[in-house]
């Protein structure tokens, strides 16, 4: 028979070891953290003439200028209706949405000599633009590690006119 104090080491050792491992799964979340992320856009209210979806998705420095380079961006084919866009291996953070639908594929949005668009655009949050793009803390949403999502609705340029 093993003394008392042997049973007790034996028991803390493998409490500690309990513990050293419960430690460590705990701390995978944290780990997950940094892990890639990944977003799938449903984009709705597609004009049926067809064409492309031009979609970026913009971090704070970049948005809201037109010249700067996307983090990430997609043309995909415009599906009836809806067309999913899946943008892969992103780092988590806070992100921006535009798109259009570029309907004559002529790879630029086009506008009014007022500026107003001709084809149907979007922004993250469904935001509508007053006389310009929305702010980014109007269209920003946060991106976590692991699969997320994000829905937005394309606009014509009358609902820049009509009442909310």
């Amino acid at each position: 028979m093993k003394p008392v104090w042997q049973a007790a080491k034996q028991a803390f050792a493998c409490l500690g070891l309990f513990c050293v491992l419960a430690a460590g799964l705990s701390a995978a979340p944290a780990q997950a953290q940094g892990s890639p992320a990944s977003l799938v856009i449903h984009v709705a209210n597609i004009d049926p003439k067809g064409g492309l979806i031009r979609l970026g998705l913009y971090d704070a420095a970049g948005y809201p200028d037109d010249k700067a380079e996307p983090v990430a961006a997609a043309d995909v084919r415009a599906e009836p209706g809806e067309t999913v866009v899946v943008l892969r291996d992103l780092k988590p953070g806070r992100y921006a949405i535009q798109a259009y639908q570029d309907v004559n594929a002529n790879d630029k949005m086009d506008v009014t000599w007022f500026g107003y668009p001709l084809e149907p655009f979007g922004f993250s949050r469904d935001a509508k633009p007053r006389f310009g793009k929305p702010r980014f803390s109007q269209v920003e949403f946060a991106l976590q590690s692991g699969e997320n999502s994000q829905t937005l609705h394309l606009q014509h340029s009358v609902s820049l006119l009509a009442a909310e």
